[in-house]
């Protein structure tokens, strides 16, 4: 069984424009190549303009907007310390749109998103979403599957918003997917060419994961930790090479997720078992139940 590591930064903020104390709210997606430079997603872009200064956690991060980029900003951050002590101060865990919180609710909840909307395996910081078939498993869960002779491995793969990005193409295969990052250790890697030599089954844990190894070439692979970007998008009629099964929640129509299980199980497939899920009132998409496909 293979799970994604990644771990989800309070990487939302919530500030005012220095020149008119207009509220703005930014999420903090990557760092560029351009140090203290961040590619953030905002609301009303279009009204603002390179140049505008903003603020954010009473004063603790301060940004002037450098560019628009599509449908994103990008941002020169400047603080005091480490970005990272800061955020985990004043940022807020950029939960799913359909998660709302009022401010009442932010008050007694936010302690507790930061803590539930992560996995219990989360190490390697950087993700803006949550594996979330990963939120299923906790620590007496994964020794037992231990205990049962199970092997378990890791690899990193930061979500972003290549995962969540709608299908907006009329052709699928036209969509293109926004690359994201990812780490396979070394005993990962091991482990999974060890797998298949042996015929065992790999079971991808989550989309995110499963994404990441069906980017892997594992018959030529070197045996060394393996880092890049993967823009990988698997829609019906691709074939699986690694993965045999797959642990996925219910994902949004129309998304890449849900076309990639379409893919490994086939459609009338799926549709049945979303048929049954909406019927026995199964919940759906990141805090939901989730299906074992083999």
């Amino acid at each position: 069984m293979v799970f994604n590591d990644t771990q989800v930064i309070p990487s939302k903020l919530n500030g005012f424009l220095i020149k008119n104390a207009c509220p703005i709210e930014v999420l903090l997606l990557r760092e560029t190549t351009d140090k203290n430079h961040w590619e953030v997603l905002t609301k009303g872009l279009s009204r603002l303009k390179p140049g505008m200064e903003m603020e954010f956690g009473n004063g603790e991060v301060k940004a002037i907007l450098k560019k628009r980029q599509k449908d994103k900003a990008i941002l020169k951050l400047k603080y005091k310390g480490k970005l990272e002590s800061i955020l985990s101060r004043v940022g807020k865990m950029p939960l799913p749109p359909y998660i709302r919180r009022n401010l009442s609710e932010d008050k007694s909840l936010s302690s507790h998103d930061r803590e539930r909307y992560q996995t219990v395996f989360a190490k390697n910081a950087g993700a803006i979403a949550a594996p979330t078939a990963g939120l299923h498993f906790t620590p007496q869960l994964i020794e037992e599957l231990k205990s049962h002779s199970i092997n378990i491995a890791y690899l990193t793969l930061h979500v972003g918003v290549g995962t969540f990005q709608p299908i907006r193409t009329e052709n699928i295969i036209e969509h293109k997917m926004q690359a994201e990052q990812y780490y396979v250790p070394e005993d990962t890697l091991k482990a999974l060419v060890k797998a298949k030599k042996n015929a065992q089954n790999i079971v991808g844990i989550g989309s995110t994961t499963t994404r990441v190894l069906e980017s892997l070439e594992l018959r030529s692979i070197k045996l060394e930790g393996k880092a890049g970007w993967t823009n990988r998008f698997i829609y019906p009629g691709q074939k699986f090479e690694v993965i045999n099964q797959m642990l996925t929640n219910f994902h949004l129509p129309k998304s890449t997720l849900y076309l990639m299980v379409c893919a490994f199980a086939g459609k009338k497939l799926i549709e049945k078992a979303y048929k049954e899920a909406i019927h026995k009132n199964y919940r759906f998409f990141s805090y939901g139940d989730a299906m074992l496909i083999i």
